[in-house]
């Protein structure tokens, strides 16, 4: 039996993949207020366990972008969604910070599957003209999951302990697996792709970026200036969505001195508007190329840079009275923060081979997350002597210089540079 418009239920399994991921990395972060009491964990101390995570999580997304790339993304993703939720149910049987901080690099590795997996999804499932509405899709996932945790990681500590909260999500990821195995194939192979799809899929493709076959070449990746013209970027825009992800329940805990309930009940609200935001990019992206006649990469670099302008209220966070208007104020940031970051990260599909899309996303990744990294390391170590409020206002201005970057590094091919109109959706 044929399904119509199987595309879009390929990146949508995608996407549930991407919410799980998300539903697990984020389960750290919404225990942290309990963690930080029953295990007798600092500021300094939970810094280093985000750091153990996002130290390997930046090391691991190339390699996981390669491995997906050499062996598949169906086998490749199952492998990789097993690791990160048998690795994450183990985190209830910890008893310390080390211990946490251990799981969580390992975790790491296999967590940052997630993104390249839906960057080579896009590539081979969608003509050129829906990638950008394809990624809002695929990226969706991080910020549902991250929306999801909060109360659902809350309720399981009320009604259980911390313990079940990770034991939960981690199983929820194993149901994931399998359903993953069975619901996902390549568009070579699926039986219930039809024909004509087929050939929407394969007219709407760049002929110039089809695998030649060959294993993806690192070296050539790195010498070329479209990829440090999208990693650059990631590095720089990439610190603000880990410090909503990884400090805003410890944030409204510590300064705005927030009960746990209702952290459960606000903070998720930035991850919603998240959502949103992902998708704001993707319509964008097609508003332009169909009324303005926009080619393809101009559509992605205003994207990015409209979401860098409205990145700027994350300055004044720190400055309102009210913990609500803060959350408001980030709530519009994370909306930017996904609205660039769906356009950066397609654009990995837009300029490099279909044999390279995840390798690339991967070494784009791990641009991103060093700066996390580098962001949480530093964070951890001052934000009790100077607070909050000059990373809010550093972070607010990265991402204008991220959009500079973009404009100036990225050169499109001369195939992208006559704009078409967009397949309807």
């Amino acid at each position: 039996m044929k399904i119509k418009h199987l595309r879009w239920y390929m990146i949508g399994l995608v996407s549930l993949g991407t919410i799980i991921n998300a539903l697990a990395r984020s389960s750290l972060s919404v225990s942290a207020p309990t963690l930080f009491t029953e295990l007798h964990i600092n500021e300094q101390q939970y810094a280093w366990i985000l750091s153990a995570f996002q130290f390997a999580y930046t090391l691991a997304q190339p390699l996981c972008g390669f491995f997906i790339d050499v062996v598949g993304l169906k086998l490749g993703f199952f492998i990789m969604i097993i690791a990160w939720s048998v690795t994450n149910m183990a985190h209830a049987a910890c008893n310390s910070w080390g211990g946490l901080a251990f799981l969580r690099g390992l975790m790491g590795l296999s967590e940052a599957s997630a993104i390249p997996a839906g960057v080579k999804c896009n590539s081979e499932w969608f003509p050129a003209k829906e990638r950008g509405i394809a990624g809002g899709v695929a990226n969706i996932g991080t910020s549902i999951g991250a929306m999801l945790a909060p109360p659902l990681v809350v309720w399981a500590i009320m009604a259980y302990n911390w313990e079940m909260a990770f034991v939960i999500t981690g199983a929820l990821g194993l149901v994931f697996a399998v359903i993953w195995w069975f619901g996902y194939e390549s568009p070579a192979r699926h039986r219930a792709l039809s024909t004509e799809e087929a050939r929407l899929i394969e007219a709407g493709q760049e002929k110039h970026l089809e695998a030649d076959g060959s294993k993806p070449s690192v070296m050539q990746i790195l010498r070329q200036r479209n990829f440090w013209g999208i990693a650059l970027p990631r590095f720089l825009a990439d610190p603000a969505w880990g410090t909503i992800n990884f400090w805003l329940p410890v944030y409204l805990m510590t300064v705005r001195h927030m009960p746990l309930k209702d952290i459960a009940l606000f903070a998720w609200l930035p991850f919603l508007a998240a959502d949103f935001g992902g998708m704001a990019g993707g319509f964008l992206n097609n508003f332009m190329m169909k009324r303005w006649n926009i080619s393809t990469i101009n559509a992605r670099r205003i994207g990015f840079s409209t979401g860098a302008v409205l990145m700027l209220p994350l300055s004044l966070v720190g400055f309102v009275e009210s913990a609500y208007v803060a959350i408001a104020l980030v709530s519009v940031c994370a909306f930017a923060h996904q609205m660039l970051s769906t356009q950066v990260i397609t654009m990995a599909t837009d300029l490099f081979r279909r044999n390279e899309t995840s390798t690339v996303s991967g070494f784009a990744g791990t641009a991103g997350w060093t700066g996390i990294f580098i962001c949480t390391l530093i964070m951890g170590g001052l934000v009790n002597t100077v607070g909050y409020n000059p990373f809010f206002i550093i972070l607010s201005l990265m991402d204008i210089v991220g959009a500079i970057i973009l404009w100036t590094f990225v050169k499109a091919r001369v195939a992208d540079k006559l704009a078409a109109k967009p397949v309807t959706v």
